[in-house]
């Protein structure tokens, strides 16, 4: 195996806390005395706990009183302790950001979309005269369109708690995952007292790139663009014909799905195994196998289910009553099927090959990623060492290793 860098463009970083108060001057996002709600999720993203300790930094300095809720549907097994422990594996807890941290599960009924979809929310967050949500701002991984995974789907899902979460996905199924969206967003944006969101752009490297602030008049068209302008930038496996993609963690704070299907190619409701280019899109991958739970995932294995192999430590660490909460909320049951389970690596390999006639052959083209998150640096077998060298985002590095010497990405 050979050691790949992705060059990626050059990126100014933001620099978060310097963002966050331009965002904040001369805003009415809040008035003293105020109680502020601020929803927070279950994601990995770079500098989250930064970001939140910024943003209740600048509603202190507008003389309001923040308070933090969870805001994240089913995750975290659909339970306050769950939920906590999600977010203190991102580094935020009551001592770390010095604020309450209302995790409580209930919600309520505070009407019905122009469609006649209930809209649920946070108990806790209506407590609050003013809410507001703080989220990463990219495509979803189950649906495409113009509206994607955002501030807009944590207001209204994420907000909505474990029954929010469920009503939102049996209506979408039946109306569209964006229309439900909008709708929900239509009704909360309308007749809650929303304050607004702060809205994360990432660059290819994970980076944090650029903050917006969105506002209740233009929340839907604002993240829309927003969404089209995080498109075009979206980190990618920039080779195209793969017969074996090893990816050593997936996770909940990697993917909502574990591995993103924008990357991998397979969708979680549906996806062909069969080993011809002609029956998908660039990237052609025709096994996956998976190596490893990332810790902060906390044994939620959605996504092994999108792999056709798996390690047996997968299965071992995966938390089923978490995991099928996850799973049964919102509907992708194939997610979290479990997939042929080995504990050898080297068979795993060669049985992966054997499947798509690949064999043991010289000319066997293995890819291995960290995740799906983190895609500048990744591993390829020699039979995938001419695609590299015609690839002008590709740069090998002096790293080669025996493929059952499975290194770390960052050696």
């Amino acid at each position: 195996m050979h050691r790949v860098r992705q060059v990626f463009p050059a990126v100014v970083e933001c620099d978060v806390e310097t963002r966050i108060a331009q965002l904040y001057s001369g805003s009415q996002l809040a008035a003293a005395g105020e109680r502020v709600a601020i929803g927070v999720g279950s994601r990995g993203i770079s500098n989250y706990s930064r970001i939140v300790k910024g943003a209740i930094a600048q509603f202190r300095k507008l003389g309001a009183e923040p308070f933090l809720v969870p805001a994240m549907g089913s995750h975290g097994g659909a339970t306050p302790e769950g939920q906590l422990k999600v977010l203190a594996g991102h580094g935020i807890t009551e001592e770390s950001h010095g604020v309450p941290i209302h995790a409580e599960m209930d919600a309520e009924n505070v009407g019905q979309t122009k469609s006649g979809m209930d809209v649920w929310f946070s108990k806790a967050a209506l407590s609050a005269d003013r809410i507001f949500v703080i989220n990463r701002i990219k495509p979803h991984t189950d649906f495409s369109g113009d509206i994607g995974s955002g501030c807009l789907k944590m207001l209204t899902v994420g907000m909505g708690k474990h029954v929010g979460a469920a009503n939102y996905h049996q209506n979408a199924v039946r109306i569209g995952y964006a229309e439900a969206l909008k709708g929900l967003g239509d009704a909360i944006l309308s007749n809650l007292p929303i304050a607004g969101g702060l809205g994360i752009i990432e660059g290819q490297r994970h980076e944090t790139v650029s903050l917006e602030l969105l506002e209740p008049e233009d929340w839907i068209t604002r993240e829309e663009e927003l969404v089209l302008k995080v498109k075009s930038g979206l980190p990618k496996i920039p080779l195209e014909d793969i017969d074996l993609l090893v990816v050593d963690q997936i996770g909940k704070n990697f993917s909502g799905t574990g591995m993103d299907s924008n990357v991998i190619g397979r969708g979680v409701h549906s996806y062909s195994t069969l080993t011809g280019r002609e029956h998908t899109n660039p990237p052609h991958i025709r096994r996956i196998y998976v190596r490893d739970l990332a810790p902060e995932t906390n044994g939620n294995a959605i996504g092994l289910g999108l792999a056709d192999f798996v390690h047996q430590r997968v299965v071992d660490q995966m938390d089923v009553n978490v995991t099928y909460t996850n799973a049964l909320t919102a509907l992708s049951l194939n997610a979290c099927k479990v997939p042929i389970t080995m504990s050898d690596e080297r068979q795993v390999v060669e049985l992966a090959l054997r499947s798509v006639g690949a064999l043991s052959d010289p000319s066997a083209r293995i890819l291995r990623i960290a995740n799906t998150l983190d895609l500048e640096f990744f591993d390829v077998s020699d039979g995938l060492l001419s695609d590299v060298g015609d690839n002008s985002k590709c740069e090998r590095l002096p790293v080669s290793y025996p493929i059952e010497d499975w290194r770390s990405l960052t050696d």
